[in-house]
């Protein structure tokens, strides 16, 4: 199967290329914004062309949620206008389109787990273009799995897991905040459950929609006084609310994301936040 990957340079297209190395079922061309520009129709109509593309992994995305307060136009450029340039260019080759959306399309309101068919509502910018990314895929009627995940860490790019082992070399103690709960996802995890929906789905009709982070739920704090635990950092981490730590964007409250869809199609056995915290830890 020809695959292209998009924003290949980032965690989740990293993660890909280091999994996908080893499956020679898969002849991946790994792309980023120095190779294709996927917001601009003829060059990803040349890609498709020249490579017969079958299925498209978009891993690109503008994710810098409080910047996107102030650049709504290039955030929505990227996850609104440049999905919807890939879901036709899909449409015309009968390719398949797996791209990653977020949890930050909810408000954050719920109590239990959002099911995959929950209504969106998003707070910020950044969550709105994702969620208008998601409708014009949708409305395309191309071959299409949307994947939503959360919390996203690894060993390379920068995030959470990364920042925190740095601020724990530097500062006795941290503030973080321990109000708002949802749950980490493991760049390789993703990546094998990505993998494993393209593996069950193909060339097939499918427009479905899925969540998949780690299992469990934990709040920012849980995460971080994880993380010192786990690296042996002496860095001590306070809870503190929201209010006192406040960002330009609204981030949800709860962002649970429901897995039960991915894991009855799939059959994956997904690991525990922990668990996974553990081994990149480890690989850092």
């Amino acid at each position: 199967m020809n695959v292209l990957v998009t924003g290949s340079n980032g965690q989740l297209g990293q993660a890909l290329q280091h999994l996908t190395a080893s499956l020679p079922q898969y002849h991946c061309i790994f792309t980023d914004i120095d190779t294709l520009d996927i917001t601009d129709p003829a060059a990803v109509e040349q890609c498709f062309t020249e490579h017969h593309i079958e299925t498209c992994i978009n891993c690109a995305a503008y994710t810098a949620v409080d910047k996107a307060e102030d650049e709504p136009e290039l955030a929505a450029r990227i996850n609104t206008y440049a999905p919807s340039i890939l879901a036709a260019t899909c449409l015309r080759h009968n390719a398949l389109l797996v791209h990653l959306s977020t949890d930050y399309v909810f408000d954050g309101s719920a109590s239990e787990p959002y099911p995959v068919d929950a209504p969106v509502h998003p707070m910020s910018v950044y969550g709105r273009t994702k969620a208008d990314g998601e409708q014009r895929i949708r409305e395309s009627g191309c071959n299409h799995l949307i994947v939503r995940t959360a919390w996203l860490y690894s060993a390379t790019g920068k995030n959470f897991v990364k920042t925190m082992l740095a601020l724990g070399d530097t500062r006795p103690e941290i503030n973080v905040v321990n109000d708002q709960r949802g749950c980490p996802t493991w760049a390789p995890d993703l990546a094998q459950a990505i993998v494993s929906l393209v593996d069950i789905y193909g060339t097939k009709p499918v427009h479905e929609t899925f969540h998949f982070t780690n299992e469990g739920q934990i709040t920012w704090y849980d995460f971080a006084q994880t993380i010192m635990e786990l690296a042996g950092k002496p860095c001590h981490v306070n809870p503190i609310t929201s209010d006192q730590y406040p960002t330009k964007a609204k981030r949800p409250a709860y962002s649970v994301l429901d897995l039960s869809k991915i894991k009855q199609v799939t059959g994956l056995d997904i690991p525990f936040w922990k668990d996974s915290l553990e081994k990149c830890i480890k690989e850092l």
